[in-house]
């Protein structure tokens, strides 16, 4: 079936290794649980630009689309969203200031006018990951208190991206608008565990 444009829920999963970090994207089946991988991300660690290549699969022998930072580490660094053939899908930064108290993101749209915000639903939550921080279990912190973020249009949901409760980083992407290229959604989502401490 592959990646399409008409599915609306997918299972994020990172795939911790030594020199990488690595993330499978499923669909969801009937159960809930992870159904046919749709994508594989892979991004080297250490790296002066960040940069994601997302493959059809685990073999990596076919690129589905790449992410790429146009800035040598930067806090506020925008990534450029590239589907296979080198066409430009859109791009996504992260709001430093407004995300000193509540992680922001900006995602936009080849294309499209203005962009799409996404903010951590929960002000409390997102103020207590931050106390968090400064304690010695700090490594505790996603299991404790976990995010979630809601990317709205003008007040109308776009799609939103919530952790699941456990020891390995998992996150349920749900999207609501139909026009939006899933390449893009599954880029920002994954940025969102990747990148959350840039």
């Amino acid at each position: 079936m592959g990646l399409a444009q008409t599915q609306h829920r997918f299972l994020v999963r990172q795939k911790v290794t030594l020199m990488a970090n690595r993330y499978l994207v499923h669909t969801v089946g009937p159960d809930g649980e992870e159904a046919e991988l749709v994508a594989f991300a892979h991004q080297k660690r250490m790296a002066l630009k960040e940069q994601f290549t997302f493959y059809t699969d685990e073999s990596q022998r076919q690129v589905l689309f790449t992410v790429k930072a146009r800035q040598v580490i930067d806090l506020g660094a925008t990534y450029d969203v590239h589907g296979a053939s080198g066409s430009r899908l859109g791009a996504f930064r992260k709001n430093f200031g407004a995300s000193l108290l509540r992680s922001t993101w900006h995602l936009s749209r080849e294309g499209a006018a203005g962009e799409t915000t996404g903010q951590e639903r929960s002000e409390l939550l997102a103020l207590l990951r931050r106390a968090w921080e400064f304690l010695p279990f700090t490594d505790l912190l996603p299991f404790i208190v976990p995010y979630h973020f809601d990317f709205t249009d003008e007040e109308r949901t776009v799609m939103t991206v919530d952790k699941i409760f456990g020891l390995r980083d998992r996150y349920v992407l749900d999207i609501a608008d139909p026009e939006l290229d899933r390449r893009l959604a599954i880029a920002q989502a994954v940025a969102l565990d990747a990148l959350q401490s840039r």
